[in-house]
């Protein structure tokens, strides 16, 4: 049974990996559109039974032969999901079904998606507009933003959408998926992206230095915070705050510490937290205590009343 169990958890993380790739590809039916005498690529696909459109760039060779090797690849993905499925089938697991309530907190954050990951990319400093990162997510292009900050924006929406899958939202709010995010957060921009920090990092501002981590330590304290008798609200502050203040990896401890702690707050369908742009400096000036360990509640009191949106 134990075997069993471990052959299961090992399908549906790679179901889970395989659906994330899948999610990540620009791939469908193409069409080239003419305007003022440029060329232009859409692409026609169908999620969750709806017809959609996106657009892809402005045409080339390269762009329009990508396209045509992602249906192939899109294609092959389709069917080693389809494979570990059946497999999952043979081995007798009925996947679990999401609440009403859970299923809405899904919706909302996707309603608020672009807002979100707005907040988050001034919250990075990135130089950016509402307008820009829209055009961003819905696959468009900017032309005053720098290729690392685009990149940056991109990967948020990856990471996002990855944790709003519904299988990962049934997944469990642990240290393997703290990884994960991490791994997507920062993919293009460090080999060790996902992986623990072991080199030392300096805050910006204070002298306080934190420890490097310990993969042991972190999984502990990450399961005593889970384990709290509290709201779950609170649970997800908590969330947020260790992974900020622990550093885990070697760059965007924030980005994924507020998506970590959202998927802990969707899977229990109690809204999402993000860090409005406009209280960003308030917010980094509550962390230097914080960090210092000078003052916890006012910066948690600061998150529950000014960040957390209920659905």
């Amino acid at each position: 049974m134990m075997e069993e169990n471990i052959k299961i958890v090992e399908l549906i993380k790679n179901k889970q990996l395989l659906e994330h790739e899948l999610q990540t590809l620009i791939y469908g039916s193409v069409e080239i559109r003419e305007n003022n005498n440029k060329k232009y690529i859409y692409v026609h696909y169908r999620e969750d039974g709806i017809s959609l459109t996106k657009y892809v760039g402005e045409y080339s060779e390269e762009l329009y032969n990508l396209v045509l090797n992602n249906n192939n690849k899109a294609k092959e993905l389709k069917k080693e999901i389809k494979e570990v499925a059946k497999k999952l089938k043979e081995l007798n697991y009925v996947e679990e079904e999401l609440s009403e309530k859970v299923k809405q907190n899904i919706d909302f954050a996707k309603r608020h998606l672009v807002e979100t990951i707005y907040k988050q990319a001034i919250l990075e400093g990135v130089a950016t507009t509402f307008a820009n990162i829209e055009s961003i997510i819905e696959g468009g292009k900017v032309n005053n933003m720098t290729s690392e900050d685009i990149l940056k924006i991109i990967n948020l929406k990856h990471a996002w959408e990855f944790i709003l899958n519904k299988n990962v939202i049934l997944s469990e709010t642990n240290f393997s998926l703290l990884c994960e995010i991490n791994k997507m957060v920062e993919e293009g921009f460090y080999y060790s992206a996902g992986k623990i920090r072991n080199v030392p990092v300096n805050i910006g501002g204070i002298t306080w230095k934190p420890d490097l981590p310990l993969e042991s330590t972190i999984k502990e304290e990450l399961e005593e915070i889970i384990n709290k008798k509290q709201k779950d609200v609170d649970k997800a502050i908590e969330l947020l705050l260790y992974v900020m203040k622990k550093q885990v990896f070697i760059d965007g401890n924030k980005r994924t510490s507020v998506i970590y702690s959202n998927h802990y707050l969707i899977k229990k369908g109690k809204g999402i937290i993000v860090i409005p742009a406009e209280l960003t400096e308030e917010f980094k000036n509550l962390l230097i205590p914080y960090y210092e360990g000078k003052d916890v509640k006012q910066i948690k009191k600061f998150i529950k009343e000014k960040c957390y949106m209920s659905i």
